[in-house]
């Protein structure tokens, strides 16, 4: 009978502890925010991981983001340039470009935000922003479309590769049936 009455009286006395803690509180000033009315008052840490941006005048599609992300968020295709084609240089680190970057999509839906993406670019064209608000209606809004040419203008540069590369085969087999019929 005395644990039963000891077990009531250890209720009572956490029940007043939680009270206590409840009466602290209201004095003090509130914290919540009112989330879309101020939404300039919120400043994020230096380092926060938020949505993903990329350069893409510094992008030199080299596909290292794309293979260090655990998640296969980032699809990137593509293209050789061909000789004599100035796709110009990079601003950060004055690289050469030699590839014709057609497609470089980014699923914010499947992101983790871990950044291991940023870290292994050269160029440093991805980065994490400073934008963390981009709710959607529809998953399909969440992939980002970063390239800069449509798709003509890409299919262009797929079939300007592939005659190149046909004209390149074709001066080969003349090559080899000019030394064929010197032996």
């Amino acid at each position: 009978m005395g644990k039963y009455f000891a077990d009531i009286l250890r209720a009572i006395g956490t029940a007043f502890q939680g009270l206590t803690i409840v009466i602290r509180h209201l004095g003090r000033k509130k914290v919540t925010r009112q989330y879309p009315d101020k939404q300039n008052e919120y400043i994020l840490p230096e380092r926060a991981r938020n949505r993903l941006y990329v350069n893409m005048d510094d992008c030199i599609g080299c596909d290292k983001c794309a293979r260090a992300c655990p998640v296969d968020c980032i699809t990137i295709d593509t293209v050789k340039s061909v000789p004599g084609e100035d796709l110009g240089i990079t601003t950060m680190n004055a690289k050469k470009k030699s590839l014709w970057v057609t497609k470089f999509d980014i699923d914010m839906a499947k992101c983790c935000y871990c950044s291991l993406c940023v870290w292994p670019c050269p160029t440093e064209c991805i980065v994490m922003s400073e934008v963390f608000e981009f709710s959607e209606p529809k998953r399909e809004n969440l992939i980002y479309h970063f390239a800069t040419m449509d798709e003509t203008e890409a299919g262009q540069h797929i079939q300007n590769r592939e005659a190149y590369e046909a004209d390149a085969n074709i001066q080969r087999a003349k090559q080899a049936a000019a030394r064929s019929s010197e032996l």
